[in-house]
């Protein structure tokens, strides 16, 4: 049982880092929610050991240990809200730049950086005119 266990465990990670080395946002959070239920699979396959709930047991009687059961239902917990949050942030981000593709999402990000740094040059070149050269520009055009 525990060979199956760990053979799931194993896929699930397997196919989780897989997909999170794609290019695509989409298959990157499929990757990280694979990951994480690899991790629930393992924390509840440490558990295998046959015994009663620990509710009003025998002296002498075999028990489960409930802890491997909160840590999965944690790990659970925890799973869903980091995907919540990344699915939120892909969603945004392909309302945004209107892709989900990495490498789109770098080259677009590099042409804004252009464009702002354009603007904060022609700031500064707007910053170094003193207002004493614009008055005597004025008044040679007066003239």
């Amino acid at each position: 049982m525990i060979l199956a266990f760990s053979l799931a465990a194993a896929v699930l990670f397997g196919s989780g880092a897989f997909l999170l080395l794609k290019r695509d946002l989409i298959r990157m959070v499929a990757g990280i929610m694979l990951i994480s239920q690899s991790a629930v699979v393992t924390i509840i396959a440490s558990s295998l050991s046959r015994g009663q709930a620990a509710i009003a047991v025998a002296p002498g009687d075999t028990v489960s240990d409930p802890l491997p059961q909160a840590l999965a239902l944690t790990a659970l917990v925890i799973g869903l809200a980091t995907v919540a949050l990344l699915l939120a942030l892909v969603h945004r981000a392909i309302v945004v730049f209107r892709t989900a593709e990495q490498d789109e999402l770098a080259a677009t990000e590099a042409e804004h950086e252009a464009a702002l740094e354009r603007a904060r040059q022609a700031d500064r070149e707007e910053v170094e005119t003193s207002p004493d050269d614009e008055r005597q520009a004025d008044s040679e055009r007066a003239r």
